[in-house]
């Protein structure tokens, strides 16, 4: 796949997703307004959208169609949503920017952002539950276990606990890969449970790329935040070390996270392995996303 082709192909999947997250505020009486308002807010202000994109992406890699997996990436992208929110709270990483607008608590109160995200999750699991599709009760579960005590909720404590610590960087990596690493995994996985059962030999070849291009991702971002301007990433650059975190720079250096993450996505890679040519697509995604900002 060309450069080109790759990003006409994300674009189309940006747009795609985007509309159909829009339609679920389009012709509708909230019953509180200021909380509709919020939600809107954390979802549909932009974003890179890379949870969604991995669920059409993977899911085309084993023959999922279109439209059966509109369902995982909305939902995907909505626990995203709320997980922002949350994160960016005054409790939690206390951020005042996050794609490039004042963040949910700032823009509208801190009770509010509260709700917004309580309801940006319960809607996730509303969307993916009214799918059709056969493998309806697994999707829940996966997305449920990603998002909760054993996955993303689990990395945040994580996180928070590790402010101010040294870490070594075996730690920080289990720590990424539940706050990071769980949602792309889900997200991948989603994509292709929509095409295959989960006794599909290719769902292991699938786990396997998105536990490293996962931890890859959170490392680049940790490579961004020392690197990036505020600008440009949307967020307050340099926000990590000014909270005393543990990163892959502090620990690696810039130059060692950087080929840490590289190498972390031909790892990826090479574990696409089983699924041939179909799996393209994957490779090219994973390296767009990491070399792009170099």
């Amino acid at each position: 796949m060309s450069a080109d082709e790759l990003v006409a192909r994300l674009a189309a999947d940006r747009a795609r997703v985007d509309a159909r997250l829009e339609a679920l505020f389009s012709e509708r009486v909230a019953p509180a307004p200021r909380l509709e308002a919020a939600m809107r807010h954390a979802l549909l202000v932009g974003g890179k959208r890379l949870r969604p994109v991995l669920v059409y992406t993977a899911g085309r890699a084993l023959g999922a169609a279109q439209d059966d997996l509109d369902a995982p990436a909305m939902a995907l992208e909505l626990i995203h949503a709320y997980s922002l929110v949350h994160d960016d709270l005054p409790a939690m990483d206390d951020d005042d920017l996050r794609r490039g607008q004042p963040t949910v608590h700032r823009a509208y109160d801190e009770a509010t952002a509260i709700l917004a995200g309580d309801a940006l999750q319960a809607l996730a699991f509303e969307v993916l539950a009214a799918s059709k599709h056969p493998r309806v009760g697994a999707l829940v579960a996966g997305l449920a276990r990603a998002a909760g005590r054993d996955g993303m909720v689990a990395g945040q404590a994580l996180d928070l606990a590790a402010v101010g610590g040294h870490p070594e960087v075996a730690a920080l990596a289990a720590m990424h890969g539940h706050k990071t690493g769980a949602l792309i995994r889900v997200a991948v996985r989603s994509g292709g449970l929509i095409a295959v059962d989960a006794t599909d030999a290719r769902l292991a070849a699938l786990d396997a790329y998105a536990d490293a291009i996962g931890l890859a991702f959170q490392i680049h971002d940790d490579v961004l935040d020392v690197t990036g301007d505020t600008a440009t990433l949307g967020k307050t650059s340099g926000a990590d070390a000014a909270r005393a975190k543990p990163t892959y720079p502090s620990l690696l250096g810039l130059e060692g996270a950087r080929r840490r993450a590289l190498d972390l996505v031909e790892t990826g890679v090479a574990a696409l392995a089983p699924l041939g040519e179909d799996a393209v697509p994957l490779a090219d995604l994973a390296r767009y996303m990491i070399e792009r900002d170099h």
